[in-house]
């Protein structure tokens, strides 16, 4: 049986350092209660959003379930759609919780930002937030191209980041969508930043089976494929640390109104600091896999972590 641990013991024990500690009692959820449940924890709804994207919607799941636990009034508004779409309303106070990215929001608020690593682009990302929109702690978790290679692969040559492809001593070829030939973060990038030379055959599926067929028969050696693809974790990839930034970094931020109180966000943070880039994928996996809805997995992973009982 898994130990039951409150927020605040989480927090205690997660990779990020929190500004607020969370409650000292162990909380119930229902996932099946009604969007709206609860009366406690402030005066008024906190409508939560998401992204039209299965990843995005169990992160905002999981807030709703925590915060409703906690009494806290929620509203939900998943699947929005595109940051063109959401972020007005996120600016203008419509939307009060919702799981952004930061390097992707940081883009879209300063396009010509030149921060590429994960601290940088967060600092940046709280500077550039508008008056009234709260950046909360960014999470371990992301969801964000990288370069990848097989078990097998790394094993024989040593590999933990892209620096390290400079030993290997047979040829590379790279595979992924056309348009990466001639991007700065692809053969050019390689060969810039890390001395890497490689080849390139253009495999449009932006990271799927084609691509990981590809490596897994020898015909590639690096693929580009999205850290929180479930895909790494089934078929025994190994994403390489990226030290000088050739993808821009993308993290899992809560971005928050004015309403959402002291209390909500130390919650929220302890969820972020809580959560990493395998636990994100085998979320996305039972989602992809399994088909398990959002509701399902988010009230079994806040269980599981003793958030809830």
């Amino acid at each position: 049986m898994k130990q039951r641990m409150t927020f605040g013991a989480v927090a205690a024990v997660a990779t990020l350092t929190l500004a607020a500690c969370g409650s000292s009692d162990t909380i119930d959820a229902d996932p099946s209660a009604d969007n709206t449940a609860g009366t406690g924890g402030g005066s008024e709804e906190l409508v939560i959003g998401s992204q039209d994207y299965y990843s995005s919607e169990i992160i905002a799941e999981i807030y709703a379930q925590a915060l409703e636990a906690e009494d806290y009034s929620v509203q939900r508004e998943y699947r929005i759609g595109q940051r063109e779409i959401y972020v007005g309303e996120i600016e203008d106070g419509s939307i009060d919780l919702f799981p952004e990215y930061t390097g992707p929001l940081l883009q879209f608020w300063e396009p010509d930002t030149e921060a590429r690593l994960m601290d940088d682009v967060y600092d940046a990302l709280v500077t550039a937030a508008p008056q009234g929109v709260s950046i909360l702690d960014q999470s371990p978790a992301t969801d964000q191209d990288s370069y990848v290679v097989t078990q097998e692969f790394a094993d024989e040559y040593d590999l933990t980041t892209i620096a390290d492809l400079a030993n290997v001593t047979q040829d590379i070829t790279l595979g992924a969508n056309s348009e990466l030939e001639s991007r700065p973060n692809g053969p050019d990038g390689l060969k810039e930043y890390y001395g890497v030379d490689v080849g390139f055959t253009p495999i449009e599926d932006g990271g799927g089976p084609l691509t990981v067929k590809a490596l897994q028969d020898g015909d590639i050696q690096l693929a580009v494929i999205y850290t929180a693809d479930p895909s790494i974790d089934t078929n025994n990839l190994v994403t390489l640390e990226d030290p000088e930034g050739l993808f821009l970094a993308s993290h899992v931020v809560p971005v928050a109104s004015e309403r959402v109180d002291a209390d909500a966000q130390a919650i929220i943070n302890s969820i972020s600091a809580a959560m990493t880039p395998e636990i994100l994928r085998e979320l996305n996996a039972r989602s992809v896999t399994d088909q398990s809805p959002a509701a399902t997995i988010a009230a079994d992973w806040l269980a599981d972590t003793g958030m809830v009982s």
